[in-house]
């Protein structure tokens, strides 16, 4: 059945996404549009090759017996080969679909199902044998069309076939219907579905929004008004592009302003071609920013102390400059900087710190040539913000969702509050309901969840997008977001709180990966169970010379807890006395996301961690020191087994 569709332009084809790519083929046939590194050479395609291979891809298809309405899922990770598919897709009516490349086969058995999916474009051997794996659970998925060849020689299976093979049959239908494509590009109409993004699934298993041409173009539009993008900026595309945020960003933002592309060699390798390419623009989660704030942080920990000294003296300077700039000030007021100091010493303070350490670590992150930086999918926490603006890189906080496309509010160029998100994009209007909730109204908000009329009518009740966010505006128009709705507690004084605040300080500690904070419903306090950052607290352990063995075994010893203990003592000083943590623990794992604890996009599934843990959370609500929690373990042959391990709980004073 064909969805509804609201149709804003019909018989406009440069207003769909195709439409677009075949307007910049047009006007700049030779201009670089995507870029790859193969065998650490960039591969270049230009406009006009970007769009032939769209049509040899579309066509084939067609040939394959594609009509308009099927569903295409694509999963792997980041290649021109999935922004070929999913244009081409496009291009013939037909609904692309997204899947996070790192799904294990459940997942992706879920997906392809609520999907119907008739053909999957899957990178590479790892992903067609998860394909494989559940193709009995989705009857109607007839094709399976790999991009990388790799490992692939041998294997044998129905439907199964090579991007390559795929764009032959379509340049081959080409020549006998040499104006198909261009009738079938013609007849897409911006009203029309361009695509099926997957929702973050942090209350309920993920579910599939249907998003417009019409959509995705508001937002690009709106965007680009509000920060210029212009045809010869560089992007780097390294984030799922299941994910809404790089969808945006990598593709129809892309298309609209006509920037380049590039895909990196590797997952190992982003950090090192980020800092060749040299983007003037990047668009990353809240964890992304964090981990490059704890890298920082570990190596300044790691070495001598004249050079550890002057990292702190730079970054002092450089929080001063900040705030000076957002304030509108001078850099030289209270506890800012040498008393009767006038405008020049500061200058040349600051200049000094930029030379000597600030430019070289944003040289080191790959950000010496970016003009904006932005960080969506959840809060980001002050003092990473802090950290940024204080390097000199200017990052800002975007707010929004994957039902209105991505972005509905965002932070202008010198109006930047930490604890703030921003104010709505020009055609947008948010306003507050009457128990707090973040309604929108926008032309990018979605048509509906797939096959969901249920989920749909409920998330657009009364004309108004509902985010489940909780929030307010403050005077001059900055919108604040607290937590989920579902989420805010209130505590035993009976003041609210927000758990997802006091996690982003958690956060900040290079030692700490991930914080889940409890409290209210009741408890006596607020408590945490925490996650060490395997990589630094285990390089910090060397450097102390502690001995360990596993994850397990590191989180368990003394001396991280005294570690851990001396950062969240740091933060409750920070923190009403109603909302200070008074009991913790470390976790003998790692959160994660084939666990169901983590979304694919890092956000804590808070409900599935308190009935996972709820014996942990019951015990750091009680008096004892310690908790015992049962682990099975799958072995290699297929045996399992259970151990058990004692958890310390560590109460603060």
């Amino acid at each position: 059945m064909q969805p509804t569709q609201r149709n804003t332009r019909a018989g406009n084809p440069t207003h769909t996404l195709p439409g677009l790519l075949a307007r910049r083929a047009k006007d700049r046939p030779d201009q670089v549009a995507l870029r790859e590194k193969e065998f650490g050479i960039w591969q270049e395609t230009t406009w006009a090759g970007f769009l032939d291979r769209v049509r040899s891809f579309a066509l084939g298809l067609v040939e394959l017996g594609v009509e308009q309405g099927d569903r295409i899922a694509i999963i792997g990770d980041n290649r021109p080969e999935w922004v070929i598919a999913e244009l081409g897709a496009q291009a013939i009516g037909a609904l692309p679909l997204g899947l996070y490349q790192d799904s294990i086969s459940a997942e992706l058995a879920r997906m392809l199902e609520a999907a119907d999916a008739r053909l999957i474009v899957a990178e590479d051997q790892e992903q067609v044998d998860k394909v494989l794996e559940v193709r009995d659970r989705v009857p109607g998925l007839e094709y399976i069309v790999y991009y990388d060849p790799r490992g692939m020689y041998g294997y044998k299976a129905p439907g199964l076939m090579s991007f390559e093979a795929v764009e032959a049959l379509g340049d081959r239908f080409g020549d006998r219907f040499p104006h198909e494509f261009d009738r079938r590009l013609v007849a897409i109409e911006p009203g029309d579905i361009a695509l099926l993004c997957t929702t973050s699934g942090t209350t309920s298993v993920p579910k599939l929004a249907m998003l417009s041409h019409a959509n995705l173009l508001a937002m690009a539009e709106q965007m680009v008004s509000v920060d210029p993008m212009e045809p010869g900026d560089e992007f780097v595309s390294f984030l799922p592009l299941a994910w809404i945020g790089e969808q945006m960003v990598g593709v129809a933002s892309a298309l609209l302003a006509g920037f380049t592309v590039n895909f990196p060699e590797e997952t190992g390798t982003v950090r090192a071609d980020i800092r060749e390419i040299g983007p003037a623009f990047m668009m990353s989660p809240p964890r992304i920013w964090e981990n490059m704030v704890s890298d920082v942080q570990v190596m300044a920990e790691d070495t001598t102390p004249l050079k550890r000294w002057m990292y702190r003296w730079a970054m002092r300077e450089g929080v001063r400059a900040a705030e000076a700039r957002f304030e509108g000030g001078d850099g030289e007021g209270p506890n800012r900087g040498v008393a009767g100091a006038g405008r020049l010493p500061a200058r040349l303070r600051h200049r000094l710190a930029d030379w000597t350490v600030l430019q070289p670590i944003r040289d080191q992150l790959g950000l010496s040539r970016v003009r904006r930086a932005y960080t969506g999918g959840a809060a980001l926490g002050p003092d990473v913000f802090r950290f940024f603006h204080a390097v000199g890189v200017n990052l800002k906080q975007l707010y929004g969702q994957t039902e209105v496309s991505g972005i509905s509010v965002v932070h202008r160029d010198g109006d930047i509050r930490f604890h703030t998100v921003g104010r709505p994009f020009p055609q947008t209007e948010i306003r507050i309901s009457e128990d707090g909730e973040i309604l929108c109204r926008s032309p990018a908000v979605f048509q509906g969840y797939f096959r969901n009329p249920d989920a749909t009518a409920e998330a657009l009740a009364d004309g108004w997008l509902h985010s489940g966010d909780a929030g307010y505006f403050e005077d001059d128009g900055h919108l604040v977001v607290i937590d989920r709705l579902a989420d805010v507690m209130k505590l035993p004084d009976g003041t609210n709180f927000s758990p997802q605040f006091v996690e982003n300080k958690l956060k900040f500690s290079p030692y700490v990966r991930e914080a889940v904070v409890f409290g209210g419903g009741g408890a006596p306090f607020v408590t945490s169970m925490l996650a060490i950052d395997m990589e630094n607290a285990g390089q910090w352990a060397e450097r102390h010379r502690i001995p360990y063995t596993t994850f397990t075994d590191l989180a368990r010893r003394p001396e991280v807890y005294a570690l851990v203990r001396d950062h969240v003592a740091t933060i409750n000083r920070d923190l009403p006395p109603a909302a200070r943590i008074r009991r913790f623990l470390l976790l003998h794992k790692e959160l994660h996301a084939d666990d169901a604890e983590l979304t694919r996009t890092r956000k804590v599934r808070r409900r599935h961690i308190g009935e996972r843990f709820g014996d942990i959370i019951a015990a750091l609500a009680g008096d004892g020191d310690s908790v015992t929690v049962a682990t099975e373990i799958t072995y290699q042959d297929g045996r399992t087994a259970e151990v058990a391990h004692e958890l310390r709980i560590e109460t603060m004073d």
